[in-house]
């Protein structure tokens, strides 16, 4: 079992500690992943039950209620996407806390997504609203307001994941790829990344190393 950076923070700590290294002790900030967007607190279910279901290590009336955590959540997403309200109820509401009035309809997802509107602030507009915990209310709430960041995160991702599947043969010979810098070549051969997404994170590694190495592997 793998552990990627996009998955946990555990995945970016181990991925770190063996590409980098460390002169002096590890400490894991959020500030070391380029994905705490999609590393959140309130979303570490959605990343890993599933993993720890096909390991056997979450049990099945664990993964029953984390599943029916994970439909309600959806379902409200969509039930926000869906429902919309006119100017004139929506706007006694936004003036009250400082939005710009609408001049047409927006759903409350629209609505959800301005800087100081929270989920809780729409319930005097939005009466046929389910009851859900607080936790399904605010993973909902987020991944509206922040649902334009995370899919371009999720794209970096998706880009990256390209890199991880380009395999590097372990014993293969850095010093002997014409157009690999020096710096880069000691800096691989020492680490012996075993894709290129694990190269491509080597400090000394640039992004010009990497497409010598993806030209490389292209002729072999």
């Amino acid at each position: 079992m793998i552990l990627s950076r996009s998955e946990s923070y555990i995945g970016t700590l181990i991925d770190d500690l063996v590409t980098k290294g460390t002169g002096e002790p590890y400490r894991m900030m959020t500030s070391r992943s380029e994905y705490r967007l999609l590393l959140r607190q309130d979303n570490a279910d959605l990343r890993l039950t599933p993993l720890g279901y096909e390991m056997g290590l979450v049990p099945e009336a664990r993964y029953q209620a984390f599943l029916a955590k994970k439909n309600a959540e959806e379902a409200e997403k969509a039930r926000l996407s869906t429902t919309h309200v006119s100017p004139e109820i929506a706007n006694p509401l936004l003036e009250t806390l400082g939005e710009t009035s609408l001049k047409s309809g927006a759903s409350l997802a629209d609505l959800l997504r301005r800087p100081a509107v929270t989920y809780e602030a729409l319930s005097p507009i939005d009466p046929e609203r389910p009851q859900l915990s607080r936790a399904i209310r605010l993973t909902v709430e987020t991944d509206v307001k922040y649902e334009g960041y995370a899919k371009r995160e999720q794209a970096e991702v998706e880009r990256h994941k390209k890199l991880e599947e380009k395999k590097l043969p372990p014993d293969l010979d850095y010093a002997s790829i014409k157009g690999l810098r020096i710096e880069a070549a000691q800096k691989l051969a020492a680490v012996k990344p075993l894709t290129l997404g694990q190269a491509s994170r080597i400090s000394g590694v640039n992004p010009a190393d990497i497409s010598v190495l993806l030209i490389y592997l292209g002729m072999k």
